[in-house]
């Protein structure tokens, strides 16, 4: 929960989770043959950090009101999002890796909030979702509760107009209820996000709009926790967490390669990986040890 410290124990704990998580997501992307790769093993850190430590809900109580919210405005990234929700408990892992974007099932190209447990907002155009959680945040005041409300954002989407409305609403509105969480992987799918339209210093852009930002390894689970706690500690603004990742993060041939933005194993480019019908299997040895580190003992 918010406010509580984590020691070393549950940090390795939570990174084989994360481990777990990332292999469920890369088997339910070779079964779906479509999907993104590299944004969902890049925050596989920042999700498990959040449904196993941070936020308060319940997988059995997926509608309780004093949950914490989490918006989801990359809807792309789904399948970290799926597989985290699986692994916390709210539907079965088998189902998750068996069904992704098989038409009629829990688990769409892009998230809906009125069909799967845990989803809070649907998402797919990029830009909106931190509307929609100043939304539920300034609510949440409006109505005295005291939950808190997270935003997962991806840099790319900083090039919409909406996010900048947004965030200067939400400044001046003091919403401290209110934590963004931006994936700064710097890439996009025609790109590097510096070449396509340069961001930054997007630190220096949310602070002149109000906002308390942090900036963080987004694969340390100690800091993505400890930024959580700080942000909860923020009086009168919002918070920004610049969460640092590497894009396809787990994977040596997907690490910091645009072009597996949108492409799942099997569908990627060969130029640094093994002949396309051994991606799915090379990513799995990968991670299964983390490169030899770790042993997966989530189950």
């Amino acid at each position: 929960m918010l406010g509580e410290d984590i020691h070393d124990d549950k940090v390795k704990k939570l990174e084989k989770i994360s481990n777990d998580i990332r292999q469920d997501l890369i088997k339910a992307l070779v079964n779906a043959g479509s999907g993104h790769s590299a944004g969902p093993l890049g925050m596989a850190d920042v999700f498990t950090a959040l449904y196993f430590h941070v936020l308060k809900h319940d997988p059995k109580k997926p509608k309780m009101k004093n949950r914490d919210r989490l918006v989801v405005s990359c809807g792309h990234i789904n399948p970290v999002i799926y597989s985290a929700l699986a692994n916390a408990g709210y539907f079965s892992r088998a189902r998750f890796r068996k069904t992704l974007r098989k038409l009629g099932t829990l688990f769409q190209g892009h998230p809906h909030n009125l069909l799967t447990p845990g989803i809070e907002n649907s998402s797919g155009p990029l830009g909106q979702g931190l509307s929609q959680a100043i939304g539920m945040a300034l609510a949440a005041k409006m109505n005295g509760e005291r939950h808190q409300v997270f935003c997962i954002m991806s840099d790319g989407e900083q090039q919409e107009g909406q996010v900048w409305e947004a965030a200067m609403f939400a400044g001046k509105r003091k919403l401290d209820n209110l934590t963004a969480i931006m994936d700064r992987n710097n890439i996009q799918i025609d790109g590097f996000t510096e070449d396509v339209m340069p961001l930054e210093p997007l630190r220096k852009k949310y602070e002149a709009f109000n906002w308390h930002v942090i900036d963080i390894d987004g694969h340390n689970i100690r800091q993505i926790v400890e930024a959580c706690n700080e942000a909860y500690s923020i009086y009168e603004k919002p918070v920004l967490i610049l969460a640092h990742t590497v894009p396809g993060k787990g994977v040596e041939y997907m690490e910091f390669d645009y072009r597996w933005h949108g492409n799942p194993p099997g569908k990627g480019s060969t130029e640094r990986s093994p002949e396309k019908e051994k991606q799915g299997a090379e990513a799995l040895k990968e991670l299964r040890t983390l490169g030899g580190k770790i042993k997966s003992e989530h189950e």
